[in-house]
């Protein structure tokens, strides 16, 4: 069932884009035998991120996630994202203290001005803590399918919230079954 639906997910990108590269190719075309070939256009790129923190007792988490992202259409864009994160954990005999790190590529589809779809591919590297004091690093791929919510701040300033979950399920990834990852970040656009 994970396998139909990653598919079936992987496609619906990929008819996504390419239907927008057939669209535009034959305007492309038209104009390429009279204008220069454009340059990359700077209005169509964003920028934005999260932070991340968890505090309780026995654990924390303090982390970042910056992004940059390219708008190909005025509904459907592509960017990467870097994930940093520090943990604290008082749970063990002894503290543990470590670090998460990745990276990440996505794509939106803007459903409405504020609705968006959202698919990401994340492979992270995080550190296990062990009852017995050992550490271990273990890499997770991840596959978030999910959506979320902008509201505009000011004018090129917004606020996101989006609910992703992790239909690959990895042995390593710190996500059960359907378990949702809520995250709230701002974007900016120049």
């Amino acid at each position: 069932m994970k396998i139909s639906f990653l598919l079936f997910m992987l496609i619906f990108v990929t008819v996504s884009v390419f239907a927008q590269v057939q669209d535009t190719t034959a305007v492309d075309q038209q104009e390429e035998t009279n204008l220069p070939k454009p340059k990359l256009d700077k209005s169509r790129i964003y920028y934005g991120g999260y932070v991340t923190m968890n505090f309780s007792k026995n654990y924390s988490v303090i982390g970042a996630q910056p992004l940059v992202a390219y708008k190909l259409t005025p509904k459907l864009s592509v960017g990467t994202q870097l994930s940093y994160e520090y943990i604290s954990d008082s749970r063990y005999i002894d503290d543990q203290n470590g670090s998460n790190y990745g990276a990440s590529i996505f794509s939106r589809y803007r459903v409405t001005p504020r609705l968006y779809g959202h698919t990401e591919f994340s492979l992270m590297s995080y550190k296990w803590f062990y009852s017995d004091g050992d550490e271990d690093r273990k890499l997770a791929p991840m596959f978030y399918v999910g959506g979320g919510y902008s509201q505009p701040i000011s004018q090129n300033t917004w606020l996101n919230i989006q609910v992703l979950f992790d239909v690959l399920n990895h042995e390593n990834s710190p996500y059960k079954d359907w378990e949702p990852y809520i995250s709230v970040g701002f974007g900016v656009g120049f």
